[in-house]
């Protein structure tokens, strides 16, 4: 079987990549921006002709770029006739919700959907790693207070580790398509000052503006701070909070607690 990855030099498309080879008995295929650029549809048709699998790993960027970037790739998928597509998209795909990437993940699934590709998507909660550097990026710096400041309310995440995603797109990716979504969270459901205190910061309560206003004054892009901004909006709206057991299910491990990626965080030190 031939199984491309897009995004397969990223964090979580490389470890994919690295999961499907240990695996053997298999061709894999790591696409990246120079071998299949996401807007590039004639290079993208190149690079999936002759694929079984694709695991599809999200663009970034810009929410109206991301749109057309996976357009673009469930478009070749099907016109390649690829076998198998697993996606991965997020939790909150809700057309409502006002996080920007809610709609870009629900209008690629609905691509897909309509498609005429087999599919397995995995619904993927926020990763732990990018909470906690998200944490450290709007933390004070004064060892002495460790305050993080975040419009969070009584939002709670079900954060998930990036391995053990990278893990559950791979157990995918050599199965069957399963015609359905899976919801891959972490094992607990934790309000955001309980993650914050396990981190070691002091949570303080900010308004969306503030905080947005915080992060401009600090450098961060202005297409960063509204993904953030409307991020914590959705989960002030419960719309992360969701647990499930779907690692377990599709890999035979659980997942990795906060406690234990912090500890390897500390480790890797």
């Amino acid at each position: 079987m031939r199984i491309a990855v897009t995004g397969g030099t990223g964090r979580i498309g490389g470890r994919v990549v690295e999961l499907l080879t240990a695996a053997g008995g298999h061709e894999v295929v790591a696409l990246s921006s120079r071998t299949a650029p996401y807007d590039n549809p004639s290079a993208l048709r190149a690079a999936l002709d002759g694929v079984d699998t694709l695991v599809f790993v999200s663009s970034d960027g810009e929410a109206a770029r991301v749109i057309v970037h996976h357009h673009n790739v469930v478009q070749a998928a099907t016109q390649c006739q690829v076998g198998h597509v697993v996606l991965l998209s997020g939790l909150d795909v809700d057309l409502q919700s006002p996080f920007c990437y809610a709609f870009t993940n629900g209008d690629t699934e609905r691509l897909l959907r309509a498609s005429d590709r087999p599919y397995s998507i995995v619904r993927a909660s926020l990763y732990t790693e990018f909470f906690l550097r998200l944490l450290l990026q709007v933390s004070t710096g004064d060892p002495d207070d460790g305050a993080v400041a975040l419009p969070a309310a009584e939002g709670r995440v079900s954060l998930v580790a990036r391995e053990d995603v990278a893990r559950c797109l791979a157990a995918l990716a050599l199965g069957e398509p399963t015609g359905r979504h899976h919801n891959v969270t972490g094992p607990d459901s934790l309000p955001v000052d309980a993650v914050a205190a396990m981190a070691g910061y002091r949570y303080t309560e900010t308004t969306p503006a503030e905080f947005a206003g915080m992060l401009l004054r600090r450098g961060e892009a202005l297409w960063w701070t509204y993904a953030y901004t409307t991020m914590f909006e959705s989960i002030r709206q419960g719309r992360w909070e969701t647990r499930s057991d779907a690692v377990a299910e599709l890999t035979g491990r659980r997942p990795a607690s906060l406690p234990q990626v912090l500890h390897r965080g500390k480790r890797a030190h």
